[in-house]
């Protein structure tokens, strides 16, 4: 039986596949996606995980930040983002009845907050230089991820201008360690952590580490929409790929769940599937670049082993937990991201415990709470009841390779976490219907098993500068494999990672043209 043919087959219907699919389809295109798993969506979906209880939390992904408005409104996406007032809360750890609350909306107040912890005015005053310096480059750079791929000069130039001071910040950013950057910048040390912290979300690495590798993670953590902020998404984010699945079927994109590809031919661009054989002028790979290599005869140069560094615990609470700081509101301090004992010298103790195995014996991680911002996600019955996302850093997959390694790790964060509140958090913890405390957890082996991220890395892979890094990249998109008829649409390819859509849309733009 000859293979059906279309235009376009994509692999993956995570966001980035959907939106490619959008895209394609709306061009008149012929467009099949094909999905292993039961359900569209990848790491951007929504679960009711607590027995009983009408709980719609984000499961895996749940903050958007770098997903352009320009794809929202090409694909009239019904996706309602939210911006949070309060950017964070860090209580001291040498003395967690002091904070600092970062206020978007009350600069005075921030400037106090600082005043408060730190005994100084300068470290305030330094906060918000590094910060306009990085709004300035957000503002730049953002943009250039709807474009083809500048040169690291061309990027130097357009970030910088002929601002010598400019150009000094951003080559320590982008040529010597975070670490380095920060101590330039932050004589205190929790400070210091703050800030770093945009470095090492789902990244393993040391600040100081030569790779870089913090570098890059951090600069995209600070240039999402051109502002930085991290919006939370109305509905939890399966509103955000349930717009997107519903974009790409509107569109006439064929979309089907449960299929198994079992081999990639790029040269002629066949795609073996568990049940059948299909054709296309182009494949794209909306899976890890790792999952399609073992679908190649020959394979894409990627890394070897990405791995991933997190833990992800959702909870379900009957109230807010007290804090120590009895001057910032639980409201306040949970609405933004809450860093616990994240400190500079708390990240790099962490990170070198786990690079040898160990669970962090003080393990850093953030919180917030998205019913603060967005109710939406719980049922009446839950009225007053909110829920809170915690996330783990510097839990590599080895640190749960022992027997009973992740309830060790469970109740070392957890300890971590009230190490800073007036009363443990399992004080408020909901009982679902079978009378279990709702506690979710997420390692990176979970994120393998179930999502197909190799080492349960979010990002599919380590990271890359969102420019060309070699001549022959100038003017490309960042999609481009060494098979002509196969191009990256997921999270893999340059300028992927986080909730976004840039890639599937930049791989759309590779055959469409302008």
């Amino acid at each position: 039986m000859p293979a059906t043919h279309y235009d376009d087959v994509i692999i993956g219907a995570g966001h980035n596949g959907l939106t490619a699919a959008t895209y394609l389809a709306d061009a008149g295109r012929s467009v099949l996606v094909v999905e292993k798993a039961d359900h569209v969506g990848g790491a951007a979906v929504s679960a009711m995980p607590f027995a009983g209880l009408p709980a719609q939390l984000s499961r895996y992904s749940y903050l958007v930040s770098l997903m352009p408005r320009a794809i929202i409104a090409d694909l009239g996406l019904d996706i309602r983002l939210i911006r949070r007032r309060y950017s964070s809360y860090t209580p001291l750890p040498a003395d967690p009845a002091t904070g600092i609350l970062v206020d978007n909306d009350d600069p005075e107040s921030t400037a106090e907050s600082f005043r408060k912890a730190t005994g100084s005015d300068t470290v305030h005053t330094a906060w918000q230089s590094f910060y306009t310096r990085l709004g300035t480059i957000a503002e730049r750079v953002f943009p250039t991820m709807l474009e083809p791929l500048r040169s690291a000069g061309e990027m130097h130039d357009l970030v910088t201008g002929t601002d010598s001071s400019e150009a000094e910040f951003w080559e320590t950013l982008t040529t010597r360690p975070l670490g380095t950057l920060l101590e330039q910048y932050f004589d205190d040390d929790v400070v210091r952590g703050i800030a770093a912290t945009d470095g090492l979300i789902g990244t393993f690495a040391d600040l100081d580490a030569p790779s870089l590798r913090q570098n890059i993670c951090f600069l995209y953590h600070v240039i999402g929409g051109g502002t930085g902020d991290w919006d939370v998404p109305v509905g939890g984010m399966g509103a955000v790929s349930g717009a997107l699945y519903q974009a790409a079927a509107a569109a006439g994109a064929e979309i089907r769940t449960g299929v198994e590809v079992v081999g990639i031919d790029p040269a002629d661009g066949t795609v073996e599937l568990a049940d059948r054989t299909v054709s296309a002028t182009m494949l794209y790979a909306a899976c890890a670049p790792a999952v399609l290599n073992d679908l190649l005869d020959d394979p894409i140069e990627t890394e070897t082993e990405p791995r991933g560094a997190q833990l992800k615990v959702n909870l379900l609470l009957d109230r807010l937990p007290r804090l120590r700081d009895d001057s910032v509101s639980p409201a306040a301090a949970f609405s933004g991201t809450f860093h616990i004992n994240e400190s500079a010298q708390q990240l790099r103790t962490a990170y070198r415990q786990a690079a040898r195995g160990q669970v962090p014996e003080l393990p850093p991680c953030e919180i917030y709470c998205h019913t603060l911002s967005d109710r939406s996600i719980l049922g009446p019955e839950l009225d007053g009841k909110h829920t809170l996302t915690l996330f783990g850093l510097h839990t590599p997959p080895d640190v749960f390779d022992s027997p009973g390694a992740v309830e060790h790790a469970v109740g070392a964060t957890l300890a971590s976490l009230n190490s800073v509140l007036a009363e443990p958090v399992q004080n408020v913890i909901t009982h679902d219907a079978a009378g279990d405390p709702c506690i979710e957890v997420k390692t990176p082996q979970d994120l393998e098993e179930t999502l197909g991220l190799p080492g349960g890395n979010i990002f599919h892979r380590s990271l890359q500068w969102p420019w060309a890094e070699s001549e022959h990249e100038v003017g490309t998109w960042g999609v481009e494999t060494h098979h002509p008829r196969l191009l990256l649409c997921g999270a893999g390819a340059r300028r992927g990672g986080g909730v976004s859509g840039i890639p599937g849309r930049n791989a759309a733009r590779k055959v469409l043209g302008d």
